[in-house]
């Protein structure tokens, strides 16, 4: 579907092999590393003593980064992913997911090359061109994973993104702090550097797997997209052959609805597209809003310019937290449901937030003579933490399965391409502007100088997170993506999960009377499929 990524629904029935077709789909999750590595890489380098005397100014006799250039490093790459992620539409149709993703790794790594000059302008374009890749990245990855995991693991799958992209950032704070006492270009250079085996891995992993059958059985393709299938599905012969068939016959009632347009993205009636629209386009803004993305672009600053002795240690220990809290976050959203982990979450991320805030600018101040309170270091630190582990848990990986159930078949596509530039626009409006929030003013720039004050705003955002979610995300935990468009049509957002459980009791009761044919035997559908509405296995 031009325009936008492909629609994360439908999906392959059980698979005869699960731990294959979960590696095979799982492995496109990789390209989560590559932001997430960025992200971490330039959270440490402008702290280096080598980068800042190849990019900084002197000012009274010393090299330092004035607060435009630090906004421009950090927020420019989310330029180039805005419209990377505009652009994943139109090339997962020319090209294919699998070789798109090939060729998103290339564009980043031209990026990473580039960012190896000691030339500022070339740096920064540099930090551009690698942000079109990471864009389409961000859409072609999860676009492949929902064409080709299997129903019942999708969420999972997809949330395996999320966790790539926490491992590059930790992956990214283990060699900063490496190479943070190097003296020379050699240390930053290396960090960079590394980004070119990511990339790498990625490339090679999507060469040697299958292009989706979805993309070939479109193109027309019909006997590779057989043999894609058999290959993700591990079925043969008749079962194999039935499974294409259904694929086939979806597609092309799919295709007899016209093409969708933008503008019924935004329409009302009983289907309330605009309710949709905007919740998943406001639920990625909210996830910028929270702050997490101060700690991962400024974090080591921060603990630094807070009197704590080795702040790149500390930034470790942030990203320890945030890989190993976003494990519950996956296996959990389908059991604790989307609603309450979302406004629980943003709930003790103000709470922590505010803590911070209150601590910092009662204790947290660096004395004249350098000294600083131990014990408010401590509970900075461990709010920090546990505001990460709160975000890491919920808003980090919740939000992409909210985008992927609640738009309808025909128009998830692009749908969820405004959602993910809506990620990509705040995410380069909030790295901007956090330094002229922040930092100090100085002669040449005017800033607020707020310091951590700057958690009050956060803290104030995340309870608003709390009340966004509310009043504008529907409870969709057990739900097929037919069930979830019936929700919207029946149910307001306050009496979702009442609606839920009536949906799923009359489901129970179809799955109970309904059978299936299968190589010519009559057989009941499994009790294990209790509480899921039965549906043909489709793509």
């Amino acid at each position: 579907m031009p325009g936008g990524p492909a629609a994360a629904d439908g999906g392959l029935s059980g698979p005869s092999n699960k731990l294959v077709a979960f590696g095979l789909t799982a492995f496109a999750g990789f390209g989560g590393i590559l932001f997430g590595y960025d992200t971490g890489t330039i959270n440490g380098i402008q702290t280096m003593p080598a980068w800042i005397d190849t990019f900084g100014v002197l000012e009274n006799g010393q090299k330092v980064l004035t607060t435009g250039n630090q906004s421009l490093v950090v927020s420019i790459l989310s330029a180039g992913t805005f419209f990377g992620a505009l652009m994943a539409g139109p090339v997962g149709d020319l090209l294919g997911r699998r070789w798109g993703i090939i060729a998103s790794a290339l564009v980043f790594s031209l990026g990473v090359g580039l960012q190896l000059a000691t030339s500022w302008p070339v740096f920064i374009v540099g930090r551009i061109i690698a942000g079109l890749g990471v864009g389409l990245v961000s859409c072609l990855s999860p676009m492949y994973q929902g064409e080709t995991s299997p129903k019942k693991i999708r969420g999972l799958v997809i949330g395996l993104y999320q966790w790539c992209i926490t491992i590059g950032i930790l992956l990214a704070a283990i060699v900063n702090n490496s190479m943070a006492t190097r003296t020379d270009d050699s240390g930053w250079r290396t960090v960079i550097a590394l980004q070119f085996v990511w990339s790498a891995i990625l490339m090679g992993g999507m060469i040697w797997l299958p292009e989706t059958p979805r993309y070939l059985t479109v193109k027309g393709r019909h006997d590779d997209a057989l043999r894609s299938l058999a290959r993700i599905t591990s079925l043969q012969g008749a079962e194999l052959e039935n499974e294409f068939k259904i694929l086939r016959e979806g597609l092309e009632a799919e295709a007899t609805l016209g093409p969708a347009t933008y503008a019924e993205l935004f329409h009302g009636g009983p289907h309330r597209m605009w309710l949709r629209s905007l919740t998943s386009i406001a639920i990625q803004a909210f996830s910028q809003l929270t702050g997490i993305n101060f700690i991962f672009y400024f974090g080591t600053t921060f603990f630094k310019q807070s009197g704590i002795s080795d702040p790149f240690i500390v930034s470790i220990v942030t990203n320890v937290v945030n890989v190993v809290c976003t494990i519950p976050g996956i296996l959990c959203v389908d059991r604790a449901g989307r609603r309450p982990m979302l406004f629980w979450g943003a709930v003790g991320m103000s709470i922590c937030e505010f803590i911070v805030a209150i601590v910092g600018m009662t204790k947290g101040n660096v004395a004249a003579d350098g000294s600083v309170d131990i014990a408010a270091q401590r509970v900075l630190i461990a709010m920090v933490c546990i505001y990460i582990a709160c975000f890491a848990s919920t808003w980090g990986p919740i939000p992409w399965c909210v985008n992927a159930e609640v738009f309808p078949s025909r128009l998830r596509a692009k749908g969820m391409s405004l959602s993910v530039a809506s990620n990509w626009i705040w995410n380069f409006g909030i790295g901007y502007a956090t330094p002229y929030l922040v930092n100090q003013s100085t002669p040449e720039t005017k800033a607020a100088g707020l310091g951590v004050k700057v958690f009050l705003i956060w803290g104030s955002t995340c309870a608003c997170c709390a009340l966004f979610t509310y009043f504008f995300v529907a409870e969709t935990k057990g739900l097929s993506l037919e069930q979830v468009d019936e929700l919207y049509l029946h149910s307001s957002i306050l009496k979702s999960n009442e609606y839920r459980k009536v949906l799923l009791a009359g489901a129970t009761r179809d799955v109970e009377n309904v059978q299936v044919s299968h190589q010519g035997s009559t057989e009941l559908v499994d009790q294990e499929n209790k509480g899921e509405k039965f549906e043909v296995a489709h793509l």
